[in-house]
């Protein structure tokens, strides 16, 4: 029987009821004291070596047999009710197998961001809003011992010397962690987790983020093969929308996926994911973002997907974008369409090359098709607000016209969001495109004014 701290097994995670924190009592410091005291009794008992040839739920078990034994050997004095010793097994196994007072939040398929301010605080973001948690860690200690657990597992390092980090848990959950001195209150963690079956265009209809019409339209502009940027800020859900559209590549073409941490989950068969690496403790033996676009061009590609463009890659994008690797996606943090080009031109700008700004918004809007902004709105509910079309220049400035538009009305008594999307009337020029392409578009989507509604029984209730 053995156990690895480096490990975590899916599986039976044990108790019903306790992921959620149901049973509550107050955490007094002669309890974090017991729990450590039979952490480390614990190690010392089992073989650390044969994680994976025993499967979860016999590995919960047996800590469990042995937690008990511990108690009753030591004879601890610390009184213990049965909701409070169920509470200690749950968080010992916790420790041993997972991320301590983290697991819960883990296996809480409604938390999106699990923010650590410190060992004293834990926030997580649920349904797209932010709340306060009772779990806290022990001390600082305790939780640079949960970092380096996830650092160690992927073989990345953290200390003084190396004091930020990004990591990728087994689910696929990235990771920031960042300590002392940059840190100044203690070790700062950030989990973004992503959901173990990944979103489909029916789910974003029914939590409302885009009308049928405006989603059945999505399927034609992917499949007429144009090039298509996602904007929007910090969680609106752009990596989720990215991966929505990639559904509508046909099976039959090579996909290239370029990330700095893989998140991407295609369901097609051709498809090559490439991932960055950072340099190693000398500084050496980095491969970028802009290495991997590059290396992607001699792999035949039909598809090139940039999971983020946010450095000097940017520029290799474009060239294949412009060279006849056409149908590319990728996503970019802006606030709007007009800023996402203004940022595109600085990204650019920042490749040291020198090169006239009208060049480069030539380049850009030769290249891109359409780019569609998502929002956080302030019930904590995504929507894409806008659906543009990029149509050259005039004069120095790129051309934009808006195609489809999210409006906002109000908001109801219990503060969720009300409101539309209309058409303003304008027909794409890639319309022309679907027509060589045989693709159906009914005569009537682009109506100046249609409203495109959303009935209320389509909507997912959190």
């Amino acid at each position: 029987m053995g156990v690895s701290l480096n490990g975590k097994i899916n599986g039976d995670h044990g108790q019903p009821g306790l992921a959620r924190g149901s049973i509550r009592f107050p955490v007094s410091k002669e309890y974090y004291e017991l729990k450590a005291k039979i952490h480390d009794r614990l190690l010392e008992m089992i073989d650390l070596s044969l994680i994976n040839t025993v499967n979860d739920a016999a590995l919960r078990q047996e800590i469990r047999r042995l937690v008990e034994r511990i108690l009753v050997e030591d004879n601890h004095t610390l009184p213990l009710n049965y909701s409070e010793k169920e509470r200690l097994f749950q968080e010992v196994q916790d420790e041993v197998l997972g991320l301590g007072p983290l697991e819960p939040f883990m296996k809480d398929p409604s938390i999106s961001d699990i923010l650590v301010n410190t060992h004293k605080q834990v926030y997580v973001e649920r349904h797209g809003k932010m709340e306060m948690t009772e779990a806290a860690f022990k001390d600082e200690a305790h939780l640079r011992r949960v970092i380096d657990k996830i650092v160690s597992g992927v073989g990345r390092r953290i200390d003084e010397s190396s004091p930020m980090v990004d990591a990728r848990l087994p689910d696929g959950s990235r990771v920031n962690a960042i300590i002392p001195p940059l840190a100044i209150d203690g070790p700062m963690l950030s989990i973004r987790r992503f959901a173990v079956d990944a979103l489909e265009l029916e789910d974003l209809i029914n939590l409302k983020t885009l009308p049928i019409e405006i989603g059945e339209f999505l399927k034609l502009i992917v499949k007429a093969r144009l090039n298509i940027l996602i904007s929007g800020g910090t969680g609106v859900g752009k990596t989720t929308f990215l991966n929505v559209l990639s559904r509508f590549i046909p099976d039959h073409e090579r996909i290239v996926t370029i990330e700095d941490s893989a998140e991407l989950y295609l369901k097609q068969e051709h498809v090559v994911r490439l991932e960055t690496r950072p340099p190693n403790i000398e500084g050496k033996g980095e491969v970028t973002q802009r290495d991997l676009v590059r290396n992607s061009l001699r792999m035949r590609p039909d598809r090139i997907i940039v999971g983020e463009v946010r450095g000097s890659e940017v520029l290799d994008m474009f060239q294949a974008m412009n060279t006849g690797h056409d149908g590319s996606l990728s996503t970019i943090h802006a606030n709007s369409p007009r800023d996402a080009l203004m940022r595109l031109e600085t990204l650019v700008a920042l490749t040291g090359l020198n090169i006239q700004n009208t060049f480069i918004r030539k380049y850009i809007s030769s290249a891109l098709d359409v780019i569609i902004q998502l929002s956080r709105l302030v019930d904590g509910s995504r929507k894409i607000i806008s659906f543009q079309e990029i149509t050259g220049m005039e004069g120095d400035t790129i051309t934009l016209q808006e195609i489809f538009f999210f409006e906002q009305t109000g908001v109801d008594m219990g503060g969720t969001v009300k409101g539309r999307f209309r058409a303003n009337g304008i027909r794409p020029r890639f319309v022309e495109k679907f027509k060589a392409l045989s693709l159906p578009i009914p005569h009537d989507l682009f109506e100046n004014g249609k409203v495109y509604e959303i009935s209320p029984e389509r909507e997912i209730k959190h």
